[in-house]
């Protein structure tokens, strides 16, 4: 870790493991099977349980897991989906690997979520389904989504990458999100995320059905699986009925993701202990405006996106802290403004979700990020409006 002033560079995020997750790994690399088997099934039933879904089904990654969901609906070449511009590119390229087109929506303003408002618009004959992200873990409007998708029979799949632990409120109870509440909802491990096995990603659902096709395409198609065949006293021979993909998780991953869902809500209450206090502090800030949580949404804070006034230069406020030895990202990113999807431009104007890229920043919060750290990202970012005009 470098040195800024004698203080040490606080980075944009950092990963929360320990020796329970190392001894973990030694663990599985002794039993011998390191690819995907027991471990992957145990932190399958694990993980519906914490979520309360019926169905969990692990993969690869969170990429892989929208592809698969997306092939799971059946959507295919000549098919539209309604989804964001506004999120990591990934979103909208699982959609074009299944032969697809994304039909891209604008954001709310307060939340940069999904537009339940712009759907209308966005509807054809060809609409297949809506892909909507529950961005940087703030959950999405799905009650006004799932009133839309019904009235016009469309699929919903979730990208819950940044989402595990989030919550909604439902009636008069709350219900961590990936119940699911669409058809099914798409998870990720990566190092940045609340949960981490380095990689990895997970499916929930309340379909069997869905869960049944999703495990076959996961592993090249293959009837029976690996543990099946190797647990078995007699010789079973299996089949590949339909094309399908290595899209599996290994133990090793598994095992580590498997500390890491233990310890969920100890980590949920400290992220959202350190969005409080980034809160509290900017109220002395004008200049920057912090996320909004609506009254039925608890997020799980996997990152803090602040918004800059319009005269504040994006870049030059992330110089500053970076001068500083504070590390920033700059506001999501935007597909449309991609090379893949420039051509043909989108059908409908995406005005706030140019306005997040261009005038918000991620802030460091990492697990064991101090009162201390967040004090000293506020104290530069008050400093920063004033050299940044």
């Amino acid at each position: 870790m470098t040195e800024t002033d004698g203080r040490k560079t606080i980075p944009i995020a950092r990963p929360w493991i320990g020796e329970e997750e190392i001894e973990a790994v030694s663990r599985v690399l002794r039993s011998g099977w390191i690819t995907q088997g027991p471990e992957v099934a145990k932190l399958e039933q694990e993980f519906a349980l914490a979520i309360g879904a019926d169905h969990a089904c692990a993969v690869s990654n969170c990429t892989t897991a929208l592809h698969l969901a997306l092939l799971a609906l059946e959507v295919g070449p000549g098919d539209e989906v309604i989804t964001v511009s506004h999120s990591f590119i990934a979103t909208a390229n699982t959609v074009r690997m299944c032969g697809a087109t994304p039909i891209f929506v604008d954001v709310e303003p307060a939340t940069f979520n999904i537009d339940p408002e712009r759907f209308e618009e966005a509807l054809t004959d060809r609409t297949k389904a809506i892909l909507c992200v529950h961005q940087m873990g703030m959950p999405c409007d799905l009650g006004a989504i799932l009133r839309f998708s019904r009235r016009h029979s469309l699929g919903v799949i979730e990208d819950a990458a940044c989402a595990i632990g989030s919550e909604v409120q439902v009636e008069e109870r709350w219900e961590r999100i990936g119940k699911p509440h669409g058809d099914l909802a798409c998870f990720s491990f990566h190092p940045r995320k609340v949960v981490t096995a380095g990689e990895g990603g997970m499916i929930t659902s309340s379909s069997g059905k869905l869960d049944d096709e999703i495990r076959l395409l996961r592993h090249q198609g293959m009837s029976i699986s690996d543990a099946v065949r190797h647990e078995s006293a007699s010789v079973l021979v299996e089949s590949y009925p339909v094309l399908g993909y290595n899209y599996r998780l290994t133990d090793i991953q598994a095992a580590v993701a498997r500390v890491q869902l233990g310890r969920l809500p100890e980590i949920v209450e400290q992220r959202r202990r350190l969005g409080a206090l980034y809160a509290a502090g900017l109220d002395r800030v004008p200049e920057v405006r912090a996320p909004h949580e609506a009254d039925w949404a608890r997020s799980n804070w996997q990152s803090y996106c602040v918004r800059l006034a319009g005269d504040l230069k994006q870049e030059r406020v992330m110089q500053f802290l970076l001068d500083r030895g504070i590390s920033t990202r700059r506001g999501i990113m935007c597909a449309h403004r991609e090379d893949p999807y420039r051509s043909p431009p989108p059908r409908h104007t995406l005005t706030e979700s140019e306005r997040a890229q261009d005038r918000c920043i991620l802030l460091p919060l990492y697990q064991e990020m101090s009162e201390g750290e967040i004090e000293r990202v506020v104290d530069a970012l008050a400093e920063a409006v004033g050299h940044s005009r």
